[in-house]
């Protein structure tokens, strides 16, 4: 090997990896979110507060005709709660705020795929709803006497899609947000539906069978549906299957949304 050949070979730099590099971002998004003190508290204390209101209107249900009690209700919620503000809420305000920043303008300039960008700057607020449903459910152990889930893989499953899900949603509703001020309004609808009409406060269990059947296509429902299913085991396999494939469409017709209609620059 010649000296030249062997100077290049030493002064390279290194090859990155699309993980190194969503994490390098995910990083540098994680110092600006504690900057960011009124998003901070909405993602890490509202979802910690909201299941005690729960655990409240519980007594004035009847959760034993439906084949509930108090820690089936109130994790369900928890997590909800979490994935509707930790991560979905959140999410929108930050790719917002990053595109009227010039941000995501920017880091398309660089060698960051499209995709790289947008799960790199999701990974903090992800990584936080997922710390939470954790502590959440750890919680409900200690405090509600919740017993262990009859059917784990189903709690984990729809977790999981539900961390994915709300991502995309955030995404494609930043796509349609045109200021960091309005990203505060926007997400509103989705949430306040998805609290009042996915099972979150109000089992669907509880609901007149119409009604049910109409609040299972909403997107957070099928999340709702599998946690709790996860823990007294009364999904079927047919309505577990229903409930992942409505997950997953929903999830699908998220980044198909944001394929088509993202916007990397600010709107004129």
């Amino acid at each position: 090997m010649s000296a030249t050949t062997a100077e290049d070979a030493g002064t390279r730099a290194p090859a990155t990896t699309p993980l190194g590099r969503m994490t390098a971002l995910a990083r540098a998004e994680l110092t600006l979110l504690r900057r960011n003190k009124g998003t901070l508290v909405a993602a890490l204390f509202v979802p910690l507060a909201l299941p005690f209101s729960t655990r409240t209107a519980a007594e004035e249900m009847d959760l034993a005709g439906a084949g509930l009690d108090v820690g089936t209700l109130v994790l369900p919620a928890a997590i909800g709660f979490s994935l509707i503000f930790a991560v979905y809420s959140a999410l929108v305000g930050v790719f917002v705020v990053r595109r009227e920043e010039l941000v995501l303008k920017r880091l398309r300039t660089g060698e960051l795929r499209d995709a790289e960008i947008l799960g790199g700057a999701a990974m903090p607020a992800v990584l936080i709803g997922l710390v939470q449903c954790l502590l959440l459910t750890a919680g409900c152990f200690v405090l509600l006497d919740l017993s262990a889930p009859s059917a784990p893989h189903l709690a984990v499953a729809g977790l999981l899609l539900g961390l994915v899900m709300c991502a995309g949603l955030a995404a494609a509703t930043a796509s349609f947000t045109r200021t960091g001020e309005s990203a505060q309004v926007t997400p509103m609808p989705l949430m306040l539906v998805s609290m009042i009409g996915s099972g979150v406060i109000v089992p669907l269990e509880l609901m007149p069978d119409r009604l049910a059947s109409l609040c299972e296509l909403l997107p957070l429902s099928p999340v709702i549906t599998l946690v709790r299913g996860g823990w007294t085991g009364d999904l079927s396999a047919y309505e577990a299957l229903g409930a992942l494939a409505t997950a997953v469409a929903w999830t699908v017709l998220a980044v198909f949304a944001v394929r088509r209609w993202f916007r990397w620059e600010p709107r004129h």
